[in-house]
């Protein structure tokens, strides 16, 4: 009997359509876009959905071909020739024929020409291919659509977030999609949502209000009720028609039970709406409260300019404010600025140099103009920006920031780099001789990644509400194509029969 050919693919982009970031095809070469080979050495065995996928092939003792392997940090639409480039690996693989699919996606991708990017990739694999079981794993943050659920064969969402269980989410979906090939199973999927934003400070599945709808969605998984069910926060900073809180269920052959499940949890979220949304305060404030607390390291979590949402990452007010109110003994970073990472490798490591740091973008969906931060300090180290991760998160994947150098202000070492990087991982400072674990203060751009592997080593945590495009204050944002009716914008909203 011939072995089953399974194809693997990864085109992964969480859009915030409100940022100013371009996201061409040479923005996804953090871990792609590349493919076959090059691709199944870096991906193998990493805690990633690709990982996890392999994983699931081998053990089914299928071969397997990896023609794209795709993912880019959060930021503005994709262009549409990178789309295309991406779409047509894919589809163009699939279309030499095969007996499964394996898709890791993330379910917020928006492009310039198509505000449903997962949906209409998997719309033109199903063009091609009518009848091929095909497996998908999403992301937390995945906006679900009908295209979505229509030409997919199995859907799961990431459980946590930050994302730990990456490899764990694919895993599900395909060891599902091979037990229906071997005939044990018939997956039918039901999915629902509610009309609701949910804030990403809020949303955690670690803590309420989610932490028991997912753990009621994990238990039915777990224990055999249903084949998988997955919920999803949804991503706020899309200015989509899709926007919600959504669920997916995948049974076996008889929805019913699913169906109430899906009602359940997302009848759950609804009453709980509006402790999902944030509600934040000055920055002065936050900056204040830090210093009037003990030990460390005390975590300063610059949450409206961070990377995995779509942030510039060279915002400086909470930078700035940290100085003005004197904190000493502060990690800071990484801060993107390529000019000012080549001038610091210019003058060498040892001198002294004045730079305006930050704030080289705009950022005219919210009106705000970039404002760099003049520092003054000595450069204390240059790297080439690598590493590999070794916290809970992504695990085994290589960071790539560029090349990358440290400035010592004397209060606050502060690390500066080519290429932009959520900060998730400790290795942000330790690959340039930062021991954040010694650091009375440890400013960070991030809303919740960073808990992977700071919240272990941190004594004390403080949100701060920094200026950016990943703002958790809705009330910055012009929608123009969202969902109307939507909560909290409209805060009066009552659900329809339908959806009750």
């Amino acid at each position: 009997m011939a072995r089953r050919k399974i194809v693997v693919a990864m085109m992964m982009h969480e859009t915030n359509t409100f940022s100013p970031v371009p996201t061409a095809i040479e923005s996804f070469g953090r871990m792609g876009a590349m493919s076959g080979p090059a691709a199944i050495a870096e991906l193998i065995g990493t805690n990633t959905q690709v990982g996890g996928f392999i994983g699931v092939a081998q053990a089914a003792g299928a071969e397997f071909t990896l023609p794209m392997a795709a993912s880019a940090h959060p930021s503005g639409p994709v262009q549409k020739a990178a789309y295309e480039e991406m779409c047509d690996a894919i589809v163009g693989e699939i279309r030499k024929g095969c007996d499964a699919a394996f898709l890791a996606l993330h379910g917020a991708m928006v492009a310039e020409h198509v505000d449903d990017g997962e949906g209409e990739l998997l719309r033109r694999v199903r063009a091609i291919a009518p009848d091929l079981p095909i497996a998908v794993g999403l992301d937390f943050h995945a906006q679900m659509t009908a295209a979505m659920i229509d030409n997919a064969t199995v859907v799961t969402g990431y459980r946590t977030y930050p994302h730990i269980d990456m490899g764990h989410t694919a895993e599900r979906a395909g060891r599902t999609l091979i037990r229906a090939l071997d005939g044990e199973v018939a997956p039918r999927m039901v999915w629902g949502f509610r009309p609701m934003l949910t804030s990403t400070l809020s949303h955690t599945p670690s803590r309420q209000p989610m932490k028991d709808i997912m753990d009621r969605a994990n238990a039915a998984e777990d224990s055999g009720q249903v084949l998988n069910a997955s919920v999803f926060g949804g991503f706020p900073q899309a200015d989509i028609p899709h926007l919600s809180c959504s669920a997916v269920i995948v049974c076996d052959q008889r929805t019913a039970e699913g169906e109430i499940l899906l009602n359940r949890l997302l009848d759950m979220a609804w009453e709980r709406r509006e402790a999902f949304l944030y509600t934040g305060e000055a920055l002065s404030a936050q900056v204040a409260r830090a210093k009037t607390l003990d030990g460390g390291p005390i975590i300063l979590a610059d949450h409206g300019d961070n990377t995995a949402s779509g942030g510039t990452q060279d915002v400086m007010s909470v930078v700035e404010e940290a100085m003005r109110q004197g904190l000493e003994d502060v990690a800071a970073g990484p801060i993107w600025d390529p000019g000012c990472v080549a001038q610091m490798i210019a003058s060498g490591i040892g001198a002294t140099v004045t730079l305006e740091l930050g704030g080289k973008v705009d950022m005219p969906q919210l009106n705000l103009k970039g404002r760099p931060l003049r520092v003054t300090g000595t450069v204390k180290c240059i790297t080439d920006g690598e590493f590999v991760v070794t916290g809970p998160m992504a695990t085994g994947t290589r960071v790539r920031m560029g090349r990358t150098a440290v400035l010592d202000t004397g209060k606050m070492l502060i690390v500066v780099s080519e290429k932009r990087s959520e900060p998730f991982d400790l290795g942000v400072f330790t690959h340039c001789g930062i021991d954040p674990r010694r650091k009375k203060y440890v400013l960070i751009k991030s809303r919740q990644h960073f808990r992977a592997g700071f919240e272990p080593i941190a004594k004390h945590i403080v949100m701060c509400d920094g200026d950016g495009v990943t703002s958790s204050d809705l009330k910055l944002f012009d929608y123009k194509n969202r969902r109307q009716p939507l909560y909290p914008f409209e805060p009066d909203l009552q659900l329809g029969r339908n959806e009750a």
